[in-house]
């Protein structure tokens, strides 16, 4: 079975206040995207990264319009796999045993397998100007993370989509699921949180700290 991960680094990292993509943001001596990179290149055969224009290396192909439209030029890129691993680049802390578990999951009749965690704070429905319409049943919510791994059939089909459809994808999973796939959720912990602030990417210097 041949496994290809998939790198869409193409964030903007405004909310970062850096001059650079966020994936190229320089973590614990290292750009991000490094990070992630190096523990995907140790479960899959190979590793596709979509990026801007201006950062291009071997192995990476331009990104898309939207996140989508990037993972679908690395997944056009990378037509010999078997099953794609999706990771964000923002996700640094990712683990080997994670990649791993959300693969093995892959059972019969299972087009996906994505990393989250329950849910613990209390989530409210509102009606778009802050009023409070219900509070919703949280036991069985899960704020969804990467890696989502995908039979690589299943993946193409969903990123065949026009792109309004990719830009309206807030994950890989979602548009798999629209075109009749199951997907699985693998329980991982809240330490492979994405980095969006300064505080983030503080939190994330910590814990590589501690793992180096």
């Amino acid at each position: 079975m041949s496994l290809v991960g998939i790198v869409p680094a193409g964030g903007s990292g405004e909310r970062l206040g850096a001059q650079r993509p966020k994936a190229f943001v320089v973590l614990a001596g290292r750009a991000m995207l490094e990070w992630s990179v190096e523990v995907l290149e140790r479960v899959c055969d190979r590793v596709v990264v979509a990026v801007p224009e201006g950062f291009e290396a071997d192995d990476a192909v331009p990104g898309g319009a939207s996140r989508s439209e990037s993972v679908r030029n690395a997944v056009a890129a990378a037509p010999e796999a078997d099953v794609y691993v999706v990771h964000d680049a923002a996700r640094p802390l990712l683990t080997e045993e994670l990649v791993r578990r959300c693969v093995d999951a892959l059972a019969e009749g299972v087009d996906g397998a994505i990393a989250g965690a329950p849910v613990t704070d209390t989530i409210k429905h509102t009606d778009g100007q802050g009023r409070v319409v219900s509070t919703l049943e949280r036991s069985a919510l899960w704020a969804v993370q990467t890696p989502q791994v995908f039979r690589a059939g299943a993946l193409r089909r969903a990123l065949d989509a026009d792109a309004a459809t990719l830009a309206g994808a807030t994950d890989d999973a979602s548009l798999v699921e629209a075109t009749g796939g199951r997907v699985d959720v693998v329980d991982a912990r809240i330490e492979n949180f994405k980095v969006t602030t300064p505080l983030d990417l503080r939190m994330a210097e910590a814990v590589l700290a501690e793992r180096c």
